[in-house]
């Protein structure tokens, strides 16, 4: 078994370029950066006397645990992708961690990052999962993320919802390519709850495929500029907010006059149909249209004020006039 330990890294071409006269121990001290990529490394050692190590590279080795790292207060950047890691596990102690990779592993949950509230970026690409399984996410992690975390890669890993991400508020890069994504819906309400969201890779999941999927992120998503790997036009994207306005204006009116045509056949011989004039917008003879098109028998309502001040008022087809000011209608 291979071990990284301090002979492996006494061994190592970059100590004996580096190390100059000054002894191995204050050579541990100094030492900043740990490259032992690609080594068939299955364990790390007791590496306690490298106190100001900040960025290891571990990454294309056979390494199968976490482990040893409770030494390494001053660790930002974590290499490890590409081994044989099956949890996320004791990493409690290293709290300036910024950037973790661990790609390429054996990972089912994410778990276990609740200590680190500066961690800026997680990469969890292509876990390499049992047949039918798919990535899960243990929601203390989440929320222990969610002012921290900016840059999330969940790619290749059998993922069909993303829900439970909606806490991650402080996103701007996210990458989700190759999953079991179909929902468009909750893709439109999660990337709502990311206001700082500037990328977003989701090419290779099945909602790419329904109707207005590229419109509708881009209209939700208003800081985005790059999606699937296709840049943004800002006309483009405030044309598309615009229309989805009026789209919206529309739909409300329309629910508006279905409803009042509901309750007005709610009353057959009694129809009593409330109509209100917006003198900027509507006139009386839009009301009498209405009135003849969808309502026969139905009440009108005058423009005058009744005694409460009111500006319409509900009168009978019966008389065509207006039961306070007798103006024909």
């Amino acid at each position: 078994m291979v071990r990284l330990n301090l002979d492996l890294i006494a061994k190592s071409s970059s100590c004996l370029k580096n190390k100059g006269k000054c002894s191995f121990e204050d050579y541990l001290k100094k030492l900043t950066h740990l490259h032992f990529s690609n080594k068939n490394i299955e364990y790390i050692d007791d590496l306690s006397m490298c106190k100001n190590i900040s960025v290891i590279y571990l990454y294309d080795n056979h390494i199968k645990r976490i482990c040893n790292l409770n030494f390494a207060s001053n660790l930002t950047h974590l290499y490890l992708q590409n081994n044989s890691i099956t949890h996320i596990e004791n990493l409690s102690a290293v709290q300036k961690l910024s950037k973790l990779y661990l790609g390429g592993n054996h990972i089912m949950v994410v778990e276990g990052l609740e200590r680190l509230r500066e961690l800026k970026e997680l990469h969890l690409e292509g876990q390499r999962l049992p047949c039918g399984e798919k990535l899960l996410f243990d929601p203390r992690t989440l929320l222990s993320l969610a002012d921290s975390l900016c840059v999330l890669n969940i790619s290749h890993n059998n993922v069909d919802e993303i829900k439970d991400l909606a806490v991650l508020m402080s996103l701007t890069h996210f990458f989700a390519t190759n999953n079991q994504l179909q929902d468009i819906q909750e893709l439109e309400s999660v990337c709502s709850q990311w206001p700082q969201l500037c990328r977003m890779d989701l090419s290779g999941n099945p909602a790419c495929h329904k109707p207005k999927y590229r419109d509708r992120l881009i209209t939700v998503c208003r800081r985005l500029v790059d999606l699937d790997g296709k840049e943004i036009n800002e006309l483009s994207r405030q044309f598309l907010i615009n229309w989805k306005a009026s789209k919206n204006a529309t739909k409300k009116c329309v629910d508006e006059r279905l409803m009042n045509m509901k309750m007005a056949n709610s009353f057959p011989g009694e129809a009593f149909a409330v109509l209100k004039i917006n003198s900027e917008s509507q006139d009386k003879a839009c009301a009498n249209k209405w009135r003849e098109d969808e309502m026969p028998g139905s009440d009108l309502l005058c423009e005058c004020s009744d005694a409460n001040g009111d500006s319409s008022l509900q009168k009978s087809w019966d008389t065509e006039r207006c039961e306070n000011c007798q103006q024909s209608l």
